[in-house]
Order: structure tokens, then C-alpha cells, then sequence
């Protein structure tokens, strides 16, 4: 639902070259990389448009991600590299990009790919009229020009940490899009990209199909098809995994530790762990009056237990989280204000602030009215569920009377989040490398379809976030990043819950796959393969 969300996503869909793999543990036979089969995979929410410009949700993401390309992505180690430019020039100042971009390039409907693209896209990224939540990152930039058909120069009128990798952006079209009501785009069901997949239907609810594209700059990817079912229940999707209809699945810690510990299941599959960079929070919506003393926000962390949600629903496979990064990243400041599990604390802030059980029937009112709220998440994340049904028994043990909501995605977006209509949410951010969080924390950002949908404003936080982005050194940066930990932390804008391991589960039957830093996803779409005589599916 972000940039950072797509951002990671380029990391998990996109790495470093290669084509053979070792066959089985133990077993020394390599492999020749070979052509065909299908992968599937499942979603529990339809994709909302396939125009990466207008695209909030992870759905749609992952799929444009496979369609469109940027300038820029990260590699296996999550070190920056080349996607549509060859290379990159930096000025000694950091003022000025120069890319010199891939020639021969096509688009999926064999339109040539040049600097022209590149400056539409940012143009398209910048009008006004245009209804995106990425913009900010292009409003950086002071000056874009095409120097020649593939050499494109962007100049910054003050330093910008975030500006190479804000180039990890998808590039659009100019010859399909210019001219063109982007909101009313056919492209928006029928994308046309430069990348390594094309788009071949998608029928509504069911599923989304791509297939592998010939002229790709980086050569043909090996899996033939790529195929995204819709199936809302997570429990649907375990049992088509089981019964061999998935190819890929990111487990539940339930599934991931109990439920697949068979020989059956580790005959056909391969399972993976690694610490995510999103994290899990409780979001209050703080142009609801009730969220607007932090003494009360403050009080539900501290009635919250952490511990005992990382053990009973993640069954250890994550931490508690203390703010938006993750404990192994440069950037986190494990010196904030922590809220351990304190009931005690909890109510008695609430007493500071005036809320009380005058009438003794264990809700706590203040001027009349119950200390009441609905929680509202979305439908097809039991974790969420699960975390949510836990904290609702522990606000009610301090005198907190919590519904809980779940929403069908689409619905959950268009009717509650991106409104700002709800009280409280459970949510999640996924996260990258870079630590900018301008568009989830600034004030400017608080407008219709942003991201900062919770209404945070902070004056410090502000000036923070606008310091912390024009330098680049990491030590110099750091301490901007640390305040900003502590005020959120001291704020409570949201209960920052915890950083899930990633469980995902993997068909046997793909060779290539190997764990970085960037996860598991970066190189499918040049190193996966499926072996010749263990291919699935002929079409």
C-alpha cells in the first residue's frame, strides 16, 4: 500500500543472473536450465488496476511488478544496480543523475523504449490530476530532461537520499498514456510493460494470467506462465497447496510449524525463513476525539502484551516491534520508550485522563460516554484476526469495551482506509532498506488516498523527515532517524506490534531458488526453472 511497499516488492520479484542450481540436498547433479510449466500462487483480494501509477495494494503491486520495470532495483544483496538504465552518474555535489539507459528495448507491444518514457513517466508522476500516492518522491527533483533517446538527466535543487532508488519507480508508456485520462486508461486491465512478463487476462475474482515475454532485455524467463488465483480464505489456500493446485504459499506459523512437518509435504515442497522488513500495528485514528490525548494511546500499549502475541500467534516466528524498522538494520534506535505489558500503568493513565467506571460495570466512561471502539482489519489474514481477538481481551480487562471488524480487502480499502473511516485498524507496512518514511508520517500527507490516513502531525517529525532525506551518510543520518523513533514512540500513533518471519513454501519442482537478504523472490525471473521431465503443466 506504499511505496515502500512497492519497493520491497522489487526486491522480492527482481536480482542477479544465473541458471543452474544443485538438484536435491546431498545430491552434486546440476541442472541445465530449461523452458516451460506454470507458477501459481494465490491472493486473498482481487488486484484493484494494473497501472503501477495508481496501484495501492499488494496485490496489484506484485503483478505490475512483473510487467513493468524501472530504471533501478536492488540486487540479491540488496545493493543498488541496473534495470532499464545500463548505468548511472552521480554528481560530486549529489545534485544531478545522469542515466544512461538500455537500448533495444521494447514495450509489450513492440514500441521502441526510450528517454521520452522516463520523462513522461515522471511528469505523469507529478501532475496533479493525476491520483497517486507516490508523487513525492518525483517532487524532489527540479529539473528532468532528455539529453538524447537514451540518456535521461534529473537535477535536485537540495539533497535527496531516496533519489536513486525513487528511479526503482515502474516506467509507463508515453505512447499509449499521453494525452490519455490516466484513471480511465485501458491499461488499467490490460497493462502493457517492458518486462520480463505480458500480460494475458485477467478475470475478475478468479484470476490474473502472464506469460512469459520472448523479447525480454534480460532474455526469456525459463517458468512459461505465471498465474495469480483470487482465493479470500487462507485456509483454501493451504489445502490447494496441499493438494498440489499452489506452487507457492507464505505460510501461517501454525502451517509453517505444525501443519507441514510431514513427509508428504516436504517431499513436494521446500520451506524458507527469514525476518521481514514490514512490521504489524494498531493504527488509531486520531481525528477521532476519543485517540487524541496520548495518554489514552499510551495506555493501550501498555495493555497490550507483545510477548504474548509473537509466542501464541506468531509461535515465535517474529519480535516485538518498537517502531517501523527492523532490529537488524542500521537505522533502528533500540533506545526508545518501550511499553512492556503493565496493565497497572495501563489504567492508570487512563485515570489520568479522566476516564472512569462510575457506574461499575467494568467499562470505564468519561463525561457520559463508555471508553468504546471498533477495530477494523482485514478478511483473509488470520494472524491480524487472531492478534486482534487478543487484544480486544486485553483492553477489556482494563475497562475497554473493543469491537472487532473484519472487512473483505476491497471493501476494507475503499470504505474504511482510504476514507479515514474507522476508529482503530490492524494493519501492516512492508518495508526496504531505505528508511525514508516521509509519506506514511509527514503531515502533508494526511489527504485523501495518502498514506498518512491515521492523521499523524508533528511539527518535530516534519522537519525530521524533511532533514533525515538529504543526507547521505549513514552516520550523519542516523541520529535524525533515532528522534524520530522516540517521538513515535512517545506518541503512540500507532502500537507498533511485531516483525513477522516470512514462512513462505516453495514447490520442489523450481530449481534456482536461493535466500538472500532480499528474500527468496528476487530472481525468479531469471534463474527459476522447472527441470524437463518434472514440468507440470504443457500449455
Amino acid at each position: 500500500m506504499s511505496q515502500l511497499l512497492i519497493g520491497l516488492l522489487l526486491l522480492l520479484l527482481f536480482g542477479c543472473n544465473g541458471t543452474q542450481e544443485t538438484e536435491h540436498p546431498g545430491v552434486e547433479k546440476v541442472l541445465t536450465a530449461e523452458f516451460g510449466d506454470t507458477f501459481i500462487e494465490a491472493s486473498i483480494g482481487d488486484a484493484s488496476t494494473l497501472l503501477p501509477v495508481l496501484a495501492s495494494d499488494s496485490t496489484s503491486s506484485g503483478i505490475t511488478g512483473l510487467v513493468y520495470n524501472g530504471l533501478l532495483r536492488y540486487d540479491k544483496n540488496l545493493v543498488i544496480e541496473g534495470e532499464l538504465a545500463e548505468s548511472w552518474d552521480v554528481s560530486a555535489d549529489n545534485l544531478v543523475i545522469t542515466f544512461h539507459l538500455r537500448k533495444g528495448v521494447k514495450w509489450h507491444d513492440g514500441a521502441p523504449f526510450t528517454a521520452a518514457d522516463v520523462l513522461f513517466t515522471y511528469r505523469l508522476y507529478t501532475d496533479p490530476s493525476t491520483p497517486t500516492a507516490y508523487a513525492e518522491a518525483f517532487k524532489q527533483v527540479a529539473n528532468a530532461e532528455v539529453l538524447d533517446p537514451y540518456t535521461f538527466r534529473v537535477s535536485y535543487a537540495k539533497p535527496y537520499a531516496p533519489a536513486l532508488m525513487s528511479w526503482a519507480t515502474s516506467i509507463h508508456p508515453k505512447h499509449l498514456l499521453e494525452g490519455e485520462d490516466v484513471t480511465q486508461s485501458p491499461l488499467a486491465r490490460n497493462p502493457v510493460g517492458t518486462g520480463p512478463y505480458r500480460f494475458k487476462e485477467w478475470l475478475g475474482g478468479e484470476k490474473i494470467v502472464l506469460e512469459a515475454n520472448a523479447d525480454y532485455f534480460e532474455g526469456q524467463p525459463y517458468i512459461k506462465r505465471v498465474v495469480l488465483r483470487i482465493i479470500p480464505d487462507t485456509s483454501t489456500q493451504f489445502l490447494e497447496l496441499q493438494t498440489g493446485g499452489l506452487d507457492f504459499m507464505g505460510l501461517s506459523p501454525l502451517q509453517f510449524d505444525r501443519q507441514t512437518e510431514t513427509s508428504a509435504f516436504r517431499r513436494l515442497y521446500s520451506k524458507y525463513r527469514y525476518l521481514n522488513f514490514g512490521y504489524t500495528y494498531l493504527g488509531y485514528n486520531l481525528n477521532r476525539p476519543l485517540f487524541q490525548d496520548k495518554r489514552v494511546r499510551q495506555a493501550l500499549a501498555f495493555a497490550i502484551n507483545k510477548q504474548e502475541i509473537v509466542d501464541g500467534v506468531l509461535l515465535g516466528y517474529g519480535v516485538a516491534a518498537t517502531g517501523p524498522y527492523k532490529p537488524d538494520s542500521w537505522v533502528y534506535n533500540p533506545n526508545v520508550p518501550r511499553y512492556d505489558y503493565n496493565p497497572e500503568k495501563a489504567r492508570q493513565l487512563l485515570q489520568q485522563a479522566g476516564w472512569q467506571d462510575s457506574d461499575g460495570d467494568g467499562i470505564l466512561e468519561k463525561d457520559g460516554r463508555p471508553l468504546a471502539f471498533t477495530i477494523v482489519t482485514n478478511q483473509g489474514n488470520d494472524l491480524r484476526a487472531k492478534t486482534g481477538e487478543i487484544i480486544q481481551r486485553r483492553f477489556q480487562e482494563i475497562g475497554v469495551d473493543v469491537k472487532l471488524r473484519i472487512i473483505e480487502w476491497a471493501t476494507f480499502l475503499k470504505e474504511f482506509i482510504n476514507p479515514s473511516n474507522f476508529d482503530a485498524t490492524l494493519l501492516g507496512w512492508t518495508g526496504g532498506p531505505e528508511p525514508d518514511q516521509y509519506n506514511i508520517w509527514h503531515s502533508s500527507k494526511t489527504g485523501p488516498r495518502q498514506l498518512n490516513f491515521i492523521g499523524f502531525k508533528n511539527a518535530e517529525v516534519d522537519q525530521l523527515l524533511e532533514d533525515g532525506r538529504r543526507i547521505f551518510d549513514q552516520q550523519q543520518r542516523k541520529p535524525y532517524y533515532d528522534r524520530f523513533q522516540e517521538i513515535l514512540a512517545e506518541e503512540q500513533p500507532y502500537t507498533f506490534l511485531y516483525i513477522a518471519e516470512a514462512l513462505p513454501a516453495v514447490s520442489k519442482r523450481f530449481r534456482g531458488v536461493e535466500p538472500a537478504p532480499a528474500g527468496i523472490r528476487y530472481n525468479f525471473h531469471n534463474e527459476w526453472f522447472v527441470p524437463k521431465k518434472e514440468q507440470k503443466y504443457a500449455r
